[in-house]
């Protein structure tokens, strides 16, 4: 990593208060940029987040946000209503009124005497998210985005559902991690001493649990179409960078995107990272430097520079090369290849049927998964940490039903979706299927390489509930999750197929078994030709050489003292019960942790999620979160979030159970505790 102290630019940093269209509400923004803009205009770039910049975020604001400005632009972090240090309160994630004020946002940007009319946004996650969303809206001044690690399908392709089915481990983990950082108040030296009680006091009385609504939805309705981008990719006119890794599970998003939106307005980056910026170092690297290139597509865009970005393949892709299972790697060795259109025409299809020569038998087979099945699923969101990726796949594929490919005899690369096809019927009216495609090395060792999850509930549609027939056979079919990747010779190419996966999926009431028809069936990879790398050296692109990045840039960091605790607990931990035949996981997800500011800001943050099942019994699913947050400076400043989020259900409905307490200087400020259930419509 290069640290730069120095820039063409020099940097002045300011906070002020940006108005809403409502005249009431305040937004609280803090803005680097050039000391001379005011004689020599920039654009703006704007991030925009509920994730508060006085502290959670303070550390990597640090590393972009300065960097930007010293390249001659503004750039700006805006705290969502009623988060952080911004006034009103806490609505719905991405709901109309953030949307609304993050284009009165854009429009204010574009009107100060130091910008010159145009904006960008950029983001990771919910700022990628509503960078996509606003920029669907068309505010005038939005030119580009960068969006980094998010989604535009807010129903099939984020932390609720997946296939239809109910996303177990983060529906519940991300409810309750939203209710602690929903529950944060103000800092007394943005708000002032005698303002911050009073308007946190206000948010807290406000605040609802995600879990609520999000469960109140259990199909594809005109709620998760809001903010869902893929209903109408022709309402953005922005031009849109799209980068994402191969261990995030929003990287689907990028190829979508790449092949809707127009050549002259898209480009495309997937690496091999985790649910971070990928200049961070974190694993899986290699990192690279991205800010060095999204600087080249906002002087491309907001500034008219030709900066060549244009003329980069549509999409660029990290294609892994295979390595043994592990829940993390320091660096995925692979190599970076360039798509000038997707889908690519050096990409294939290549059906295997699961009954096929060396795919295992032709016979019908019974898939009846016990209820633990998934255990080693890894890390829904990857962050980086030691414990984060799925460790080897033997067992899970003993609690599945397996269909081995022979040992290849050439190397075989993948890009894009896989799909699965699956002739079967199911005993019960409400059934889930899961497919895994794994490396399977000579020596047993099984890497998982991508999967996928179909609640048959919504086999016809993510918008209906239609139940099976118990039978009758039917053929689905369903895509698994983006990948690069290169089997190698002697290896087999496995298929794993069960009907749990928990706590990645929410099961169904009753337990089912499923009965496959192999011969029926196939897996349908998309197989890329290595030839079409050759393409690099021919003078028809331009002399364009292989795909090269940048080493990782950013400005000087925040001097952040990071505290471990006392007595640390693993990050990830399974146990057994044989008594009972109860299996438990706890989860530290390992946001960040502990840490002191420069300012004398102490913040403490410890969170425990833990998953229990009963191997034979899908009713014995419990699912909690829980959370403590404290944040204090010296003698003047003391304030603590304590909070509890609990999901089980019964056959026929969902059960919600969540507390929030909170103290200032150790006494209490507001008290809360929500029961609520909702029918099993199609979860």
């Amino acid at each position: 990593m290069k640290y730069r102290e120095h820039f063409d630019r020099q940097v002045t940093r300011e906070d002020v208060w940006i108005p809403t269209r409502d005249g009431r509400t305040h937004l609280h923004a803090r803005i680097w940029r050039p000391t001379d803009a005011e004689t020599n205009p920039v654009p703006a770039l704007l991030e925009y987040l509920p994730y508060r910049k006085t502290d959670w975020t303070a550390p990597r604001d640090a590393q972009r946000h300065p960097w930007y400005a010293g390249h001659g632009y503004a750039s700006v972090r805006v705290d969502i209503r009623g988060h952080g240090d911004s006034e009103g309160t806490p609505g719905d994630e991405y709901d109309a009124q953030e949307l609304a004020d993050g284009v009165d946002v854009v429009n204010w940007l574009a009107e100060q005497p130091w910008c010159t009319g145009k904006v960008g946004m950029f983001g990771i996650s919910w700022g990628g998210f509503n960078s996509l969303q606003i920029a669907a809206l068309a505010p005038e001044p939005l030119k580009a985005i960068v969006t980094v690690c998010s989604t535009d399908d807010r129903y099939d392709n984020d932390v609720h559902y997946t296939g239809g089915a109910v996303l177990g481990i983060d529906m519940l983990a991300w409810a309750g991690t939203m209710l602690a950082f929903a529950a944060r108040p103000p800092d007394p030296t943005s708000v002032g001493k005698d303002r911050w009680l009073p308007m946190w006091r206000e948010r807290l009385e406000a605040l609802d649990p995600f879990l609520h609504t999000w469960l109140a939805h259990q199909q594809r309705d005109d709620y998760w179409r809001h903010g869902s981008v893929c209903e109408d990719y022709t309402a953005i006119n922005a031009a849109v960078l799209a980068v994402g890794g191969w261990n995030d599970p929003y990287r689907d998003t990028v190829l979508r995107l790449v092949e809707h939106l127009p050549d002259d307005r898209v480009r495309g980056i997937v690496g091999p990272w985790s649910h971070q910026y990928p200049d961070r170092g974190l694993p899986p690297g290699p990192a690279i430097g991205f800010l060095q290139e999204t600087l080249r597509w906002w002087d491309q865009h907001l500034k008219g520079e030709d900066t060549g970005i244009m003329r980069e393949p549509k999409l660029r892709a990290w294609l892994n090369d295979p390595v043994p299972p592990a829940t993390s790697y320091d660096v995925m060795p692979g190599r970076w290849v360039g798509d000038d259109n997707w889908p690519s025409p050096s990409v294939s299809w290549d059906e295997r049927p699961l009954g096929g020569t060396g795919m295992g038998a032709a016979a019908p087979v019974l898939v009846r998964s016990p209820q633990h099945t998934g255990l080693d699923a890894g890390r829904f969101f990857p962050f980086g940490n030691a414990s984060d990726l799925p460790p080897d796949q033997r067992e899970e594929d003993g609690r599945s039903v397996c269909f081995d490919s022979a040992p290849l005899d050439a190397r075989v690369e993948i890009l894009g979706r896989p799909r699965v096809r699956i002739r079967l019927d199911s005993a019960t009216p409400r059934a889930h299927v899961v497919a895994r495609v794994c490396d399977v090395a000579p020596d047993g060792s099984s890497t998982l390489v991508t999967r996928g999850v179909l609640n048959l509930l919504s086999r016809h549609g993510r918008d209906r509930a239609v139940e099976w027939t118990p039978g009758t056979y039917e053929t689905v079919e369903f895509e698994l999750n983006g990948i690069g990747y290169a089997f190698p010779p002697g290896h087999r190419i496995r298929v794993a197929v069960s009907d749990t996966y928990w706590p990645w999926v929410w099961p169904h009431g009753e337990r089912g078994q499923l009965t496959v028809l192999p011969a029926e069936s196939a897996l349908l990879l998309p197989v890329r030709d290595p030839a079409s790398d050759e393409h690099e050296d021919e003078h028809e692109y331009e002399g364009r050489g292989p795909i090269r990045f940048e080493e990782p840039e950013q400005a000087l960091p925040l001097p952040v003292t990071y505290e471990r605790p006392a007595e640390a607990t693993p990050e990830r931990l399974v146990t057994y019960d044989v008594a009972k035949g109860e299996w438990t996981l706890e989860v530290d997800p390992n946001y960040g942790g502990s840490r002191v500011y420069p300012d004398g800001l102490r913040y403490e943050e410890s969170a425990r999620e833990t998953y229990r099942i009963r191997a034979d019994d899908p009713l014995s699913a419990v699912a909690v979160s829980e959370w403590t947050i404290r944040l204090r400076r010296g003698d003047d400043w003391d304030a603590e979030i304590m909070t509890r989020t609990e999901l089980r259900a019964t056959a026929t409905e969902f059960i919600m159970d969540s507390r929030m307490e909170t103290r200032a200087d150790g006494e209490t400020v507001v008290k809360r505790a929500w029961h609520r259930t909702t029918p099993r419509t199609s979860a």
